[in-house]
């Protein structure tokens, strides 16, 4: 072969490498920038970040209130990108809002009742939690309440909750049972209001759910109910079906049953399910 020859072949190698280099350039720049191209460099990484993004909402009954501020904590760790919401009240408040149509994921409530009044609006529901009733009474039991008849003391300052509260209908089944006759100065929307009642000196004592002394030791007492005169209070959770997100709302609600939820519960004084 010629001197001639090698150098053309030498020559269209290299220009057929240049121009190689010339049409990638772009190809490679439409699929790494994320803005040229639709490849799936482009949208791949973008669908994955949304995919992390979940935001929940949960309606919980007013007893729920410090147990789940930890329970959601516990949950948003073990979680990474998702951010969950409580709204608290009485379950016959939540129902309400289930029924108006209020944007929610998960439904809990503070009996069965309440929640199969909107079957129609959840998932199957699972009992996570169970309670019992007390006395609450402000700190050192100054005015000697001992046991559910000292309630019907006409001189005792009592607030129950409202008899369409679940922990109203509670009061109502314990008490009623025991043949006392209850005048309260109040009937309180949820069971937490209740307890505040106690707490800042508008009552002398209030029925609540034991859950709900534990959270406030440092400021009332409790006066048990033996068990063969209590109710036990059931927890249903189920998911919304108008949730955003129906399988991350399922992935709560089965979470609340599961052991790391459960050890918090118990923590906080409510019974197994």
């Amino acid at each position: 072969m010629s001197r001639t020859t090698t150098k053309r072949s030498v020559l269209r190698r290299r220009a057929a490498a240049l121009l190689a280099t010339v049409l990638l350039v772009p190809l490679a720049s439409c699929g790494a920038d994320g803005t040229g191209g639709e490849g799936p460099s482009a949208h791949g990484t973008k669908g994955a970040k949304d995919a992390e993004d979940v935001r929940l909402t949960v309606l919980a009954a007013a007893s729920l209130t410090d147990v789940f501020a930890t329970a959601g904590d516990a949950y948003e760790r073990s979680h990474p990108g998702t951010e969950v919401t409580f709204s608290f009240a009485g379950s016959q408040e939540l129902v309400a809002q289930v029924r108006q149509g209020a944007p929610a994921d998960v439904l809990v409530t503070a009996d069965t009742k309440s929640m199969e009044s909107v079957r129609g609006e959840t998932g199957t529901p699972a009992v996570i939690a169970r309670n019992r009733l007390v006395i609450a009474v402000a700190e050192g039991n100054p005015r000697g309440v001992d046991a559910l008849e000292d309630l019907g003391d006409p001189k005792l300052k009592v607030v129950l909750a409202a008899p369409e509260v679940p922990a109203g209908k509670y009061s109502a089944q314990v008490l009623d049972t025991q043949g006392v006759a209850v005048a309260p100065v109040s009937q309180e929307p949820n069971v937490r209001a209740v307890l505040s009642k106690v707490e800042l000196g508008e009552a002398d004592a209030g029925v609540v759910y034991r859950t709900d002394t534990e959270s406030a030791r440092d400021k009332v007492d409790a006066v048990a109910v033996p068990d063969d005169r209590n109710a036990v209070a059931s927890y249903p959770a189920a998911t919304l079906k108008g949730s955003d997100d129906a399988g991350a709302a399922a992935a709560f609600v089965a979470w609340l049953s599961g052991p790391e939820a459960q050890r918090i519960l118990r923590a906080a004084g409510f019974q197994q399910p």
